[in-house]
Order: structure tokens, then C-alpha cells, then sequence
């Protein structure tokens, strides 16, 4: 017997156990001690609807009501989502953006929007969340355990998010909300406003019994600037292999060891203005108890446009290369220069004064335009015995962006640094930066215009048969089909230096307060600085040329069916049992084509089809013993597509040593696991939880990112490619605790807390670095969440605190560059006051104790990675509903 099937018979042999000695088929009655005559509003309200469709799930579900989302700190979904039990987020740009669930990073969480898969305008198949406004959302969903009837794809968990449905909504017509938004990260930037707003309008009209629409505006302009301090790595063929084909050490000291020394670091100064707006809408129709219509649509599109100011050290003379002679390096008359000196922990330079070392000013600009469109039309048909549900959708999203700089040089006669583990990254020179001879002498750089377009279109059938009295309920099944196709493509070009002297009165110099104590940096009009090093038009689009290795196209059709068998019934110890079993199976086909370089200028093209099926058993039973007293268990195989980038069929190669490459892998298998789910859970009051849960993942196919020597034209190149392997196991235990303090005595009974803590544990490693690779990505140990609520009439207020230990990240859109996030405690407060029954207010502070994100390299804390200050954001609004 193969595994597949003896799971699916291991989950028969469940479910049938589980609907064993059934005789009354009647559902427990509900403890009188659970009903609550009391109406309750506002974040009260908000954490009993969501406990209402935790409870009532047969799967492992979390899930957020639109009332919780309204009282959280949420310029982004994903804020809100980070706050549930085993989910983290990263954040980018200071908002949190991508979802980490149960310590599986988000290239396995699958988005939806009301049950559907939706295009993204990131390279892989990730959803940033930020691109959802939060406005136009009624609930969100996180499924932590699968079932037949879900769209395959989320081994750590499938996130939903739904939309207003008119003829179910029961708030005012009218809600219009809006008031300034403050970020102070950018405070010490010059010639830079931090104040941004936020703005959103929404109306539902019943225009009878029978049909209702809805329609939504949301406007927001986030002028959140900030200060991040970039380390380049360091060129360690240990972490890199093999030696002698990219990135070599050389022996400093002469102790027979060789030494990492840095590429460089770098300074950046962002002043961003990122603006959201979002139109959706609704209908829904229901002329008869037997038939219903659904439409639904959503429009966002972000604008993102940030100005940088960037110092760059050490790019010309910090990295030491061995020569092939005594392991003596190139620039070993630097470290070792009268004068100099370094510290070397574990073979890495962590610090040093050197001299004569080049420092760079970047003035540069970056523009990113993202569109996403999302919709599609539901019905659904009941009868007596049946239910057929049919749904279409349609989504897109595409992005532009470019990046255009200005480079020049000076040479102060010394330069010190220091990143070490536990210090904040420091950088001093010998004179500053504005009294020195800025020479135009390096090329510009115009990088773009970039495009990225994704498009899917999918449709589903699915139906229901209703058996009526007996164990047995009903049965469902169906089918969907799917079509995404995924283009890349990108342009550049590099203005020559004229070698002129920039005046220095096109020039500022200023200090950033926060983040890494570093010189002045340097500002100006990039144009008119660009006109002097450069010439007249020096950022003339048209002289740019295609990167013919970063064109490629994905097309990734998908064919699914399901069957899924629900039963109830008497169980063991006089609980009432409810539950599904079933089975989906999952075709996939890819192509993909691209070209490889296979020189310094010869491309090939490439075209390369794949395809594979999968078959993917589950079975699900909630247990419950009355008195808000439930358990859940849960066995599935479950799967993750890759990320559509890395099946790509193209390879680039550098032309210059470092000899280093990068290419896609059309022929990668998704990732698969094998996963148990298992949760005890008590509602000993309405708003009131404590839970215990645990899973455990048996992982077949993991997808990490290898260096493999390649010889190409006599040249040995690193080539960095993802592939599959990685088997091994994850699994964890994640604790709830929330409950209003009813037990209290007068006004502290108005308070109550919201907590919980995960702790995951794993043995899988990514691919590198190849002598102690990182632990799996998105893998934090330990994440706990304590929220402190107060609700009293018109007045509530909320204190959040949120932890994660070091988890391994993909920062930005290159799935090969792996850095280590290290723990990080934010806290976020919001506070509300309602005037009147029409007009409330809203004061919200997020990350009030200006949280640094640090990272670092190569799983050694001292090769520092990123140091960002964000600094602080406050929102003021107000509501009116009528």
C-alpha cells in the first residue's frame, strides 16, 4: 500500500470511529450558564463574533471580525492578522506586510479573497496584505488545518479574507471615516513632510428584501520615512562554495586561517510617500429562499514614490580576495597599512579603521506603481436534497517600478567601523563628507522600467447533498479549474561620468537622530546634480536596454477535484461529534520560458514544461461536550505550489569577478507535508477562551535556495538556483487565553486581556550557508501576543504588545538572499470614544517604543544584515455613520 492511500485509509478509519454508536443525532444543548442577556458593541462585540466562527468550525480556525479590525493599529490586514495565535509578519517599509503562520514563512501560506485565489504583484505567488484595505473587510479567516473543499495550497495555513455581502449587513448606511496620519521616522529628514491621511467611505443600500449593494472608497497617503544601515556581505567561501568560483577569504593575520572581510555597508535615508486608493463593490440577490447571487469586486492601486540619500563605505577596498599566492589577499595593504587596524571574531571582521577608503554618495529615486483588481460571481441553488454553487473570478495585478541615482565619490585619509553583535552599527571618518571633493567619477545607474503582470482565471462547481436524519449528513464534491500566467521583464542603463567637481552648494548635509550613528549624510535635486555629473537628459528612458536574462514568462494551469463525506453523531463520553472526511486531487501543468546566459553575452532561450499530480486526503471531527467544552482533531496531506519566479527558465551570470550567478528551476515539485492537527478548547464565557493546540508537520519536499559550481566558457561560476529536498519535520504547541475580568469588583470588571503564546520546533535547514545553514524560513520558536482591552460605554481602549524570537526572512525580492531576523517586541495602543450614536473618534500609536528591525548574514550575528528605525506612527480620525 502506498502512503497516499494508507493515510486516506488511517483518515476512513477516524472518521468512521468518530461517528461509531450513534443513536439520538441530536446536538447538545447549550449551558445556561453561556447565555448572556447583555448587548455589547465595539471590541467586546468584535471577540465574541470571532469565537462565534472559531467555535462553530470543524476545522482549526482563528478569525477576526470587521469591529476588531476597526479598533487595532491596521494601516495593514496583515497587523491585524500577526496578532492571532502562531502568526507573525514582517514588516517593510514599518508596516507589517507578509504573514508567517506556525513557523512556515509566506511563500506557504496561501491568500484568498471569499474563497478565491487572487493574482499578486510580487515575483513568487505571495500576498503582500497591505494592498487590502482594511476598510472594505468584514472578517478574515486563518485555516491552520485543511479540508477537501479548500483550494490546495496552504501547507502553513490558508488566509481569507471576506468581503461586506449587503443583504447580510446589518450596520448604517452610511460610514465615512478620516483624519491625519503621523509617521516620526522621517523626522530628521530634510525637505520632508511626515503628516500623511486616511480616508474611507462606504454605503450599503437594501433597495429591497431581495437585493442590496454596497460600494467602498478608501483613500491613504503614508508619508512614512526612515533611516536603514545595509551590510553587503561578506566573501566567505566557506558560506559560499566552492572556493575559487566566487567570493574567497584571504588569511589577514597569517595564522593559517582565512578571513571574511566585508563587501561594503551603506546608509539610507527614504523619504517615502506611498499613496493607496481603493474602490470596491457589491451585490447580492435573493429573490427566493432557494436561489441566491453574489458579486463582488475590488480595486486597490499603490503609488509608491521615495526619494533615498544613501552613504556607501568600503565598495572599492573593504573586500580582501586571495591572490592564489600564500592566501594573501589584494588588498591586504589596507588592513595592514600603518595605522589600520581590525578585530576578527570567529575568522569575520566585525570592525576596523582603515585607510583611504572610498565613500560614495547616492542620490537616488525609486518609483513603484502596483494594481490589483479581484473579482467574481457566486450563485448558488437550493433545493430539498440539493445545493449546486457555481463561481467565476477573475484577478490581475501588475507592477512597474524604476530606480534612477547619481553617484560621486570622496577619499577621506581614514575610515572606522564597527557592527558587532549587541552594538548599534557605527561608522566614523577622518573629515566630513561635505568639505571633501565630490568627483563625479562613477557611472549612474537607471534601473527600469521593470515589469511584473500576473493574471488568473478560475472557476469552481461544487455540490451538495443533503441526506437528512442519520450519521451520515451530506456529501459534497466538485471541481475547479484555473489559469495564471506570471511575465517578468526589465530594463537598465548606466550614464557616464563627466568627472566634474559637484559644487557643494548643490549640496545639504544632515544627521539622522535614530537608528546607526554614522557621518552627515549628504542631499540634493537629483536632477540637477545629475546634469553636472552626467550631462544634459541623463536619465533618458529610451537609451535604456532590456536585461534579457530577467525576461520570463510562467503559465501554471491548475485542474482540482474533491469529495467530502460530513457526518454528526454521538461519541464517546456523551459528546456530540461533527465532522468531514475527503479527498482532493490536484493536476498541475507549468511552462516556462526565459533565456540563459550561458557567457558574458551569448542568451539561449528556454522553454520547459512540467507537471504533476497530487492526491490529497483529510479528514476532520470537532468533539463537543457541552458547556463550551470542544475538541478538535485533524489529519491531512496538504501541498504549496512554488513560487512562480523560481520556476522560471532563465539564468543570469556576472560579468566580473566575483564570478556568481543566479537561475530559476522550471522542473521544482511543490512543497508537500503531511500534517496533524489536534486542539482542546473551553468557552467558559461569551468573549472567553482558553485553548491548547497542537500540530505536527510531516514534511516530504521542502524548496531552498543551493550554490552549484557551473563551468560556462572556461569560467567556474557560483550559481545560486532553488531546488527540492529538505525533508523533516515541524510541529508545535500554540496557547489562547482571553477573557473580559468579570470577576473583578466595579469599574476594573470593564477590562479584559487577549493573549497567547506558540512555540514551534523543526529540524529542517534551508540549503545554506552551506557550513550551518539557517533554520527553515519564517521559523520563530517562540511568539507571544498580550493585548489588554477596556470597554466601558462609550470609551474603549486597547494596549497591544507583540514578541518574536530570531526567525530566518526573505527580505525584499531575491528568495537566495536569506537573512536572520532577530527578535523583535513592538507595543501598539489604540483608544476610541464614541460622541454619539453617529460620531466617534479614534486615536491609535503603533510601535510606541520605536522597535529597531535588525538583521544579519550567514547565521553569524556579527555579519550584520539591515539596522532599520521606523520609528513611531500615530493615527487620529474620526467616524460618522448615518
Amino acid at each position: 500500500m502506498t502512503r497516499h492511500s494508507t493515510l486516506f485509509a488511517a483518515a476512513s478509519g477516524f472518521a468512521m470511529l468518530m461517528a461509531t454508536g450513534a443513536h439520538a443525532q441530536t446536538a447538545p444543548s447549550t449551558d445556561a450558564a453561556q447565555v448572556e442577556e447583555v448587548v455589547v458593541t465595539g471590541v467586546r462585540k468584535s471577540l465574541r463574533d470571532a469565537l462565534a466562527v472559531k467555535q462553530g468550525s470543524d476545522k482549526v480556525v482563528e478569525a477576526i471580525s470587521a469591529k476588531d479590525i476597526g479598533v487595532l493599529p491596521d494601516v495593514t490586514i496583515a497587523e491585524s492578522i500577526a496578532r492571532l495565535p502562531g502568526v507573525n509578519a514582517t514588516r517593510d517599509r514599518g508596516n507589517d506586510s507578509q504573514a508567517v503562520v506556525r513557523g512556515l514563512g509566506a511563500r506557504l501560506v496561501l491568500g484568498t479573497i471569499n474563497g478565491r485565489e487572487v493574482a499578486s504583484s510580487e515575483p513568487d505567488r505571495n500576498v503582500r496584505w497591505e494592498i487590502y484595505p482594511s476598510e472594505v473587510v468584514s472578517g478574515v479567516e486563518v485555516y491552520k488545518s485543511q479540508s477537501a473543499d479548500l483550494i490546495a495550497g496552504g501547507v502553513a495555513a490558508t488566509i481569507n479574507i471576506n468581503t461586506i455581502a449587503p443583504l447580510d449587513y446589518r450596520g448604517p448606511e452610511f460610514v465615512v471615516r478620516g483624519g491625519p496620519v503621523f509617521y516620526d521616522g522621517g523626522k530628521d529628514i530634510p525637505n520632508y513632510g511626515t503628516t500623511g491621511y486616511r480616508g474611507s467611505g462606504s454605503w450599503v443600500r437594501k433597495i429591497n428584501d431581495d437585493l442590496a449593494v454596497v460600494l467602498g472608497v478608501t483613500a491613504q497617503r503614508q508619508k512614512n520615512g526612515y533611516g536603514s544601515f545595509t551590510g553587503w556581505g561578506y566573501n566567505d567561501s566557506n558560506a559560499r562554495p566552492p572556493a575559487g568560483a566566487s567570493d574567497y577569504s584571504s588569511d589577514l593575520n597569517r595564522d593559517g586561517k582565512l578571513d571574511a572581510t566585508p563587501w561594503g555597508a551603506q546608509m539610507s535615508a527614504s523619504r517615502i510617500d506611498q499613496k493607496r486608493t481603493g474602490v470596491s463593490g457589491g451585490l447580492q440577490y435573493k429573490p427566493t429562499d432557494n436561489f441566491e447571487l453574489k458579486a463582488d469586486a475590488l480595486y486597490s492601486k499603490i503609488k509608491i514614490t521615495e526619494v533615498q540619500d544613501q552613504t556607501v563605505w568600503g565598495a572599492n577596498n573593504w573586500g580582501n580576495w586571495n591572490t592564489g599566492t600564500d592566501n594573501i589577499g589584494w588588498n591586504d595593504g589596507v588592513y595592514n597599512a600603518p595605522g589600520a587596524s581590525y578585530t576578527l571574531i570567529n575568522n569575520t571582521v566585525v570592525a576596523g579603521r582603515l585607510p583611504f577608503s572610498s565613500v560614495q554618495t547616492v542620490l537616488a529615486k525609486y518609483s513603484e506603481d502596483k494594481d490589483l483588481f479581484a473579482g467574481g460571481l457566486n450563485g448558488k441553488w437550493t433545493g430539498d436534497q440539493w445545493t449546486v454553487a457555481g463561481d467565476v473570478s477573475y484577478s490581475k495585478a501588475k507592477r512597474t517600478n524604476s530606480w534612477k541615482a547619481v553617484r560621486f565619490e570622496a577619499w577621506p585619509a581614514w575610515t572606522t567601523f564597527d557592527w558587532r553583535a549587541g552594538k548599534t552599527p557605527t561608522i566614523s571618518t577622518s573629515e566630513e563628507s561635505i568639505k571633501l571633493s565630490q568627483t563625479a567619477d562613477l557611472a549612474g545607474s537607471y534601473d527600469g522600467p521593470e515589469h511584473l503582470n500576473d493574471e488568473l482565471k478560475a472557476a469552481a462547481l461544487d455540490f451538495t447533498r443533503d441526506f437528512g436524519g442519520g450519521a451520515l449528513k451530506s456529501v459534497q464534491f466538485g471541481v475547479r479549474a484555473s489559469d495564471r500566467i506570471k511575465s517578468h521583464s526589465s530594463f537598465s542603463f548606466a550614464p557616464t561620468a563627466t568627472g566634474a567637481t559637484i559644487p557643494t552648494s548643490l549640496l545639504t548635509a544632515y544627521t539622522l537622530g535614530d537608528g546607526a550613528n554614522v557621518p552627515a549624510m549628504l542631499t540634493g535635486d537629483i536632477d540637477k546634480i545629475a546634469a553636472v555629473a552626467y550631462g544634459a537628459n541623463a536619465f533618458d528612458v529610451s537609451k535604456a536596454t532590456e536585461e534579457l536574462a530577467e525576461r520570463w514568462t510562467v503559465q501554471e494551469k491548475v485542474y482540482e477535484g474533491y469529495g467530502k463525506l460530513n457526518f454528526a453523531a454521538d461519541g464517546p463520553a456523551g459528546a456530540w461529534v461533527t465532522g468531514n472526511i475527503g479527498a482532493r486531487i490536484v493536476h498541475t501543468q507549468t511552462d516556462s520560458e526565459g533565456l540563459r546566459q550561458d557567457t558574458a553575452s551569448a542568451f539561449v532561450p528556454a522553454m520547459v514544461g512540467n507537471d504533476y499530480t497530487d492526491f490529497l486526503p483529510s479528514a476532520n471531527a470537532k468533539l463537543d461536550f457541552g458547556g463550551g467544552k470542544i475538541v478538535r482533531l485533524g489529519l491531512a496531506k496538504v501541498i504549496a505550489r512554488p513560487p512562480l519566479d523560481e520556476l522560471r527558465a532563465s539564468r543570469s551570470l556576472s560579468n566580473w569577478s566575483p564570478w556568481t550567478g543566479s537561475a530559476g528551476n522550471p522542473n521544482l515539485k511543490p512543497f508537500e507535508a503531511t500534517q496533524f492537527d489536534a486542539s482542546a478548547e473551553y468557552y467558559f464565557r461569551p468573549e472567553a477562551l482558553v485553548a491548547v493546540s497542537y500540530y505536527y508537520k510531516d514534511v516530504d519536499s521542502y524548496i531552498g535556495w543551493k550554490q552549484t559550481p557551473v563551468v560556462f566558457g572556461g569560467q567556474t561560476y557560483t550559481v545560486a538556483s532553488p531546488a527540492n529536498g529538505g525533508s523533516g519535520h515541524i510541529q508545535g504547541v500554540e496557547l489562547t487565553f482571553q477573557t473580559p475580568f468579570f470577576f473583578l469588583p466595579g469599574p476594573l470588571s470593564k477590562f479584559g486581556i487577549y493573549s497567547n503564546y506558540a512555540y514551534v520546533e523543526s529540524n529542517l535547514k534551508e540549503f545554506s550557508p552551506a557550513n550551518n545553514p539557517l533554520r527553515m524560513t519564517g521559523l520563530a520558536k517562540n511568539t507571544a501576543t498580550v493585548d489588554l482591552w477596556y470597554a466601558d460605554g462609550p470609551i474603549e481602549a486597547r494596549l497591544g504588545w507583540k514578541y518574536h524570537s530570531p526567525m530566518t526572512v526573505i527580505y525584499g525580492w531575491n528568495g537566495s538572499d536569506l537573512q536572520t531576523l532577530e527578535s523583535e517586541k513592538t507595543l501598539d495602543f489604540s483608544s476610541s470614544y464614541k460622541i454619539s450614536e453617529n460620531v466617534s473618534v479614534r486615536l491609535q500609536v503603533n510601535n510606541l517604543t520605536n522597535e529597531t528591525l535588525r538583521m544579519y548574514r550567514d547565521n553569524d550575528p556579527n555579519r550584520i544584515g539591515r539596522y532599520d528605525s521606523y520609528g513611531r506612527r500615530y493615527l487620529m480620525d474620526v467616524t460618522l455613520k448615518f
